[in-house]
């Protein structure tokens, strides 16, 4: 009875890996606190990664309103998976106990985050394996910033020599703008200066053309970077690949997307996935560099990922050449980009959790 007592009074906090800078500021000027104590959590939580109540520097009227009011779970690491190329896929186990992976990526002693924003997905694209398992319920913010410090708590006890996250990318399970507010505001979490301040730059959210997200991106989604799956110019391809291409096909998403306001060096990446003897010809490749010519684009090839069950084949890296060239000769920058993790499930299009969901 006591412990059902105390998680009913637990469930009514706020959860304090929710808010950004300013909507803790709001709560704590609605409070008559000290303002200075904002900036003190973010720091004491986000730069120095303290999982206890902050209680150097802040006023003792301010603790007990964070006690009264807040609550500072987060999900767990509950299996870790390591790669022979030193890629690492999480299972975090969440409040509820579904789980969801997100996966560190290494390069040249640094690391990439791959970020989850829903546990499955609704969007059912054909050569995604998360696609196959449906979609459970979004994660919430402070799920998903939860990823990025049990991630980096892990990296700072296991790899210390290399203990730095450069860049986060929203490619994992989910469909990212599906799940807008939540991905938003946790935007805002990561780019805070009083925090983990991290660059616009460093951060990518994916999507495969959800348009109520992008039509919402302009005016509410901070200044970060923005990457479309595309994986085919041409409707009748990309309904196989991504079915919500019936509901919103390029020529509604593309205008959108090329009409964002971009700041200097800064382009929209385009995802190609490129399957063998589907689009990976060279009719494929020009009517791909006709479609984004002359856009601030560029272009990261992804060789298909095989997953158990999945109905296609990596195409050979002659043909992953022969694309690239193509697509160079329409001056789009074009990368190839290097499999990692695949030994483990963990590389772009396998990370699936059915089989540990509750």
């Amino acid at each position: 009875m006591y412990n059902n007592f105390m998680e009913s009074l637990e469930s009514h906090k706020i959860p304090f890996y929710a808010q950004s800078f300013e909507d803790l500021g709001k709560r704590f000027r609605e409070n008559d606190l000290v303002s200075a104590g904002v900036g003190r959590l973010f720091n004491w939580h986000y730069k120095a990664g303290h999982k206890k109540t902050c209680v150097e520097g802040l006023a003792l009227k301010s603790q007990d309103f964070l006690a009264k009011e807040f609550h500072f779970e987060l999900p767990k690491i509950d299996q870790v998976f390591r790669a022979d190329d030193k890629t690492v896929k999480f299972l975090f186990k969440l409040s509820d106990g579904r789980k969801v992976e997100s996966v560190l990526i290494p390069f040249q002693k640094k690391y990439s985050l791959c970020l989850s924003s829903q546990v499955g997905c609704a969007m059912k694209c054909s050569f995604c394996f998360t696609g196959t398992q449906g979609l459970t319920r979004h994660l919430s913010t402070q799920e998903i910033v939860g990823q990025f410090l049990g991630a980096q708590e892990w990296l700072s006890q296991n790899r210390p020599e290399e203990d730095r996250i450069l860049n986060l990318v929203f490619m994992g399970q989910g469909e990212p703008l599906h799940n807008f507010d939540a991905i938003k505001k946790a935007c805002e979490i990561f780019l805070c200066q009083h925090g983990l301040s991290l660059g616009r730059s460093k951060i990518t959210v994916s999507t495969s053309g959800y348009l109520p997200g992008l039509q919402k991106w302009r005016d509410e989604m901070p200044d970060v970077n923005l990457a479309l799956s595309l994986h085919s110019p041409f409707n009748a391809k990309r309904n196989e690949l991504i079915p919500l291409n019936k509901c919103y096909p390029l020529e509604t998403i593309l205008p959108i997307i090329q009409n964002l306001p971009l700041g200097r060096k800064r382009f929209i990446t385009y995802e190609y996935l490129v399957i063998k003897g589907f689009n990976d010809s060279e009719e494929d490749a020009h009517a791909t560099g006709s479609l984004i010519q002359d856009q601030k684009a560029l272009v990261n090839l992804i060789p298909f990922n095989p997953y158990p069950g999945s109905p296609y084949e990596r195409p050979d890296i002659e043909t992953m050449e022969v694309f690239k060239s193509i697509l160079e000769q329409y001056c789009i920058p074009t990368m190839v980009r290097t499999t990692k993790g695949d030994d483990i499930l963990a590389a772009c299009g396998q990370l699936n959790t059915r089989e540990e969901s509750v």
